[in-house]
């Protein structure tokens, strides 16, 4: 006799117990609850860089293009004493650092802008926005104060050599050759007029060389290097990686924007230990949605060391005081489909970067970035990639309505699989699932990992989710 199916309310879009004063649903509740029951292991980034997918907070999709000092360090703070604990351990400093004007209107830069460079052209941060970068210290302050929080400190550049540089045709630091001689003025940026594109010869390589110095000087972890994958950039993606390997510090090498051309995979996969596969992505279903397509051409390409990188979470309180990246705003994406953004990332795994003012997160927002269960599907030792499973039948749909779930799964380090079932229809999906066609010949011991709670034997799955939902399990 079979034991009798599972029912499992799912993240139900109808369900009839929320909470007045926060507009929770129950599970929503649970969600927040679940985040704060001890972790049974504790989250930490070692080994060779990128070993796991990196997690920490970026400046940019709440700050813009003109994120000041006291911002960096306020969210610095915030995620060493909230969040370091499950595995968030890196800040970094996104786009435009150099500019002492950079304001709200200049998303892509400003012509002209009287960048802030050392004697040998290399951009050092804005005084004005960084007061501890003064004397030419640059970010070495900060850097050793994001340090001191136990945290790891990275910065976002351009690809390419100022054009300020080159017009004065300042020297290379440790090089007879100038800037003049590296860079390529045929080569521009389609949409930032600070830099030129860099030779592939010596100069040019001598000039990312002196710029990987002075980065490793000041106690960089995580360089982001932005008009590099799209269009691809082959020789200077080798000059950036080479450069780095010679500086005397190990820093994770990000590539962006995206979407990387698939046909480089081989390449960048050897260089780069991220690289974009979308193009910057914001909190909407569209873009969420398309993530899915993407996510199927590159999970073959996906191991430690090495990761296809789906963005930045747009998480939270965004755009602050109406910046370059649109209105003041908390996250446009609905719970169930922070959910699905959440669950979809730890099992790609991509890197998680979070986008938010994190001092400003509800109790929402930190739960749902801190529960360990579903960060260690991301940080799991054994990097493996999550791949689609086309041929699971997950019908029975509602009747009216003759839609199936998406379904990833991947076999985690204790031999446990992890799967997540994703509703990318506008409608209520009912799910029935036989465990024998994800290989369990036995009904198997099912968690649900937003909940942190385990759920009874069943050979069969039964699941509602809502439109834009999702559920996350560990089967073993």
């Amino acid at each position: 006799m079979k034991t009798p199916s599972l029912t499992l309310l799912c993240l139900l879009a109808a369900l009839p117990a929320v909470s007045a004063q926060t507009n929770l649903t129950a599970r929503e509740a649970q969600i927040i609850a679940a985040s704060k029951l001890p972790a049974p292991f504790k989250l930490v980034h070692a080994g060779q860089p990128a070993a796991t997918p990196p997690m920490g907070w970026n400046s940019y999709d709440c700050f813009g293009d003109n994120v000041v000092e006291s911002e960096v360090l306020a969210n610095a703070h915030y995620l060493a004493d909230k969040m370091l604990a499950v595995g968030w351990d890196t800040v970094v400093v996104d786009y435009c650092w150099s500019d002492p004007g950079a304001h709200d209107n200049n998303r892509n830069g400003r012509a002209n802008a009287p960048l802030v460079m050392d004697p040998f052209g290399r951009l050092l941060p804005a005084p004005n926005r960084f007061p501890s970068s003064t004397n030419n210290l640059g970010f070495k302050p900060l850097a050793d104060a994001v340090h001191a929080l136990g945290l790891k400190f990275g910065i976002h550049i351009m690809r390419g050599i100022p054009r300020h540089a080159v017009a004065a045709n300042l020297p290379i630091e440790g090089s007879a050759f100038t800037a003049a001689e590296a860079a390529n003025t045929n080569d521009l940026c389609p949409w930032c007029p600070d830099m030129f594109g860099v030779n592939s010869n010596a100069a040019g390589a001598a000039w990312y060389d002196a710029c990987a110095r002075l980065w490793a000087a000041w106690g960089v972890d995580y360089i982001k290097v932005d008009d590099l994958s799209k269009p691809y950039h082959t020789a200077e993606v080798e000059m950036v990686r080479n450069a780095i390997d010679k500086c005397g510090r190990a820093i994770v090498f990000s590539t962006s924007p995206g979407e990387t051309p698939i046909a480089d995979a081989q390449h960048i996969l050897t260089h780069a230990n991220l690289w974009r596969v979308s193009d910057d992505f914001w909190d909407n279903w569209k873009s969420l949605d398309h993530e899915f397509t993407l996510a199927a051409r590159w999970h073959n390409f996906a191991a430690p060391g090495h990761w296809p990188d789906a963005d930045m979470l747009p998480l939270g309180h965004l755009s602050v005081s109406h910046r370059s990246v649109g209105n003041d705003r908390r996250t446009h994406f609905t719970r169930n489909e922070q959910l699905t953004l959440l669950s979809f990332w730890c099992l790609l795994p991509s890197p998680l970067m979070v986008g938010g003012n994190l001092p400003d997160n509800d109790a929402w927002t930190l739960a749902l970035l801190t529960n360990p269960e579903v960060l260690a599907v991301n940080q799991d030792a054994a990097g493996r990639a999550a791949q689609p499973m086309p041929n699971v039948p997950t019908a029975a749909a509602m009747p009216m309505f003759p839609i199936s779930a998406e379904v990833w799964a991947k076999t985690l380090a204790d031999k446990s699989l992890a799967v997540g079932f994703f509703n990318r229809a506008k409608v209520p999906l009912l799910l029935q699932v036989p465990w024998a066609s994800l290989g369990f010949t036995n009904a198997p011991q099912v968690r649900d990992l937003w909940l942190r709670q385990d759920l009874p034997k069943s050979e069969t799955l039964t699941a509602e989710i809502p439109p834009h939902g999702c559920l996350l399990l560990k089967v073993n």
